[in-house]
């Protein structure tokens, strides 16, 4: 083995070795980017107009129909989420009208006190907790903040 051919393989070695480290570079920047450059992104607070604090009565959940707009890529949708809002003195709570068993509709029923679940027998009362059958947590709580007689729930 010459002198020459031993200094090529020696460059030729460290030349790859330089492509590698840029391509492992490139990948750690972009992959690593991905997975926790989400984490330093602000989500945005939407704020939805959900109703008038006068309508509203005392410890009754009343069920309202709020729409929410989601971006997705190009388009726009809207989503209709119904969400009963229970005021109790000052305070006024939004829970969200899907079990927590299989996702299905909630109702209040006025006679019995109580929130329903007509697929498989789940009651809620009034504060979303569960009182029977398979649910197993209570309904979803919304964030909500009164701004005059508005009720303002965050989506």
């Amino acid at each position: 083995m010459t002198h020459e051919s031993n200094h090529r393989r020696r460059f030729l070695a460290a030349a790859i070795n330089s492509i590698q480290g840029i391509i492992g570079g490139t990948l750690t920047v972009l992959l690593g980017g991905a997975v926790i450059g989400p984490s330093f992104l602000r989500r945005r607070e939407t704020w939805l107009a959900a109703g008038s604090l006068d309508a509203l009565n005392e410890d009754e959940p009343t069920p309202v129909t709020i729409r929410v707009a989601r971006q997705d890529g190009y388009t726009q949708t809207v989503e209709r989420q119904v969400v009963f809002l229970v005021k109790s003195g000052d305070n006024v709570k939004a829970l969200s009208s899907t079990c927590t068993h299989l996702g299905c509709r909630v109702s209040w029923d006025a006679e019995a006190k109580q929130l329903k679940c007509p697929c498989h027998g789940g009651v809620y009362d009034r504060t979303g907790a569960v009182i029977a059958g398979p649910p197993p947590a209570p309904l979803a709580s919304l964030m909500t903040r009164i701004d005059g007689d508005q009720i303002l729930v965050q989506a």
